[in-house]
């Protein structure tokens, strides 16, 4: 039987309110508060590491797959294509170069050829996205874990949170989670899911050879496989078949903290063979935040399916393409991001109720980013979930040049 202690109760410091509070600043954390202060919000962002972007930029992951469908149509709108923009602003790294026929409005048959993705600088977008939502009012606490919730009936009153200053309460009239993993919803009781099949290893890192050019090496992959992924580019899938059959769920802190350290010792293995092979080679960067893929999500009010492929969603908040392959296009019920349960919380990013093939299409960037445009701007203008005007929201969305439902 395990030990267990009573923690003694105190009182905590309520040390801020806001109309939104998002946890998480990954991409999805990203997109919900930026468009929520762009609705008039007033907006905190949680995030326990110190940079934004997640697993793009923290983790190194620098790809923005595809805004298209692979047949020579955009399906990504809204921050979505603002975001990748921006993170090409400094110019797109050699292994996914510039799509130039999407960004300068080539004919069909030349968007076919290329998709619309691009491998962007990890560290310029990080700081690019920082300066974008303080500019637009967003209030940023970095270093900042939402341990815990309070539930009141079927809403959070209060988020706790844990930081160098200890530990305090938090008040919003909404809140996003964005936290990857479904934490806020699963401390707040809402019914959650998790990824059968776990997370294989993977750590990305940067290297420099005899060419004294960086380069990505994506170590590991982390179950894109190349025959599943057909992203119209050449990658550079060096280290594709990781050895080692060990698979963590995500959340699980003793089981993550293993993964990393095993694949810290498997990543340092590779880079051996690469001294041993070009004597000039040598890391500079590597992943600081674990590569989770799939780990927790919610149940929805919707659930997209497979099935669900050209399908048209009546309450649709925004589109994605599959970046493994060319043609599907699911349009993402509002449904998808809430729980009826608690009607103050939405949901963004690899969160959202999906069914496990269609998981793997909604964990990345192109449908985060649309994902947390569509939370952040419910939240900004609704206080019930359950109560949010669709053709409003849609019309709203729209505004700000959201793709909502498949053409022709």
């Amino acid at each position: 039987m395990r030990e267990s202690i009573k923690e003694p109760a105190r009182e905590l410091p309520v040390t801020d309110t806001c109309d939104v509070l998002v946890a998480g600043g990954g991409i999805a954390g990203v997109s919900a508060a930026l468009a929520a202060a762009r609705n008039g919000a007033d907006v905190l962002l949680l995030e326990r590491e110190f940079g934004l972007g997640g697993l793009a930029t923290l983790g190194l992951i620098a790809i923005f797959l595809p805004l298209c469908d692979g047949r020579g149509n955009q399906v990504c709108g809204g921050i979505c294509e603002e975001l990748f923009r921006l993170s090409i602003v400094h110019g797109a790294e050699e292994g996914y170069p510039v799509p130039r026929a999407w960004l300068e409005n080539s004919p069909l048959e030349e968007r076919v050829k290329q998709r619309f993705l691009a491998q962007f600088n990890p560290v310029y977008f990080a700081l690019e996205m920082e300066g974008l939502l303080r500019r637009e009012g967003v209030r940023i606490l970095y270093g900042t874990q939402a341990a815990a919730v309070q539930v009141e009936g079927n809403r959070i009153t209060h988020v706790f949170v844990e930081n160098k200053s200890g530990r305090s309460a938090i008040r919003a009239r909404m809140y996003v989670d964005c936290t990857g993993d479904a934490d806020l919803a699963a401390r707040a009781g809402v019914e959650t899911a998790l990824f059968g099949d776990k997370n294989g290893l993977a750590s990305w890192y940067y290297y420099i050879s005899g060419k004294k050019k960086v380069r990505l090496s994506m170590f590991g992959l982390a179950d894109v496989r190349p025959r599943e992924a057909d992203s119209g580019q050449k990658g550079t899938n060096e280290s594709a078949d990781i050895v080692s059959g060990f698979r963590f769920s995500g959340v699980d802190g003793p089981e993550l903290s293993e993964a990393v350290q095993q694949a810290h010792e498997l990543m340092l293995l590779d880079m051996g063979k690469h001294v041993r092979e070009d004597k000039e080679f040598a890391p500079v960067a590597m992943s600081s935040i674990p590569l989770v893929r799939m780990s927790r999500r919610i149940c929805g009010a919707s659930t997209l399916t497979v099935r669900d492929d050209h399908r048209e969603m009546p309450d649709s908040i925004g589109m994605t393409g599959d970046w493994c392959k060319r043609g599907p296009v699911y349009e993402i019920p509002f449904g998808c991001l809430y729980n009826p349960g608690i009607v103050n919380l939405l949901a963004a990013g690899r969160i959202i109720s999906t069914d496990d093939t269609v998981w793997n299409v909604t964990r990345v960037i192109p449908p985060c980013a649309v994902t947390g445009e569509a939370a952040g701007t419910a939240a900004a203008i609704a206080s019930d979930v359950t109560k949010v005007d669709i053709d409003g929201l849609q019309a709203q969305l729209a505004r700000h040049k959201v793709l909502i439902h498949i053409q022709g």
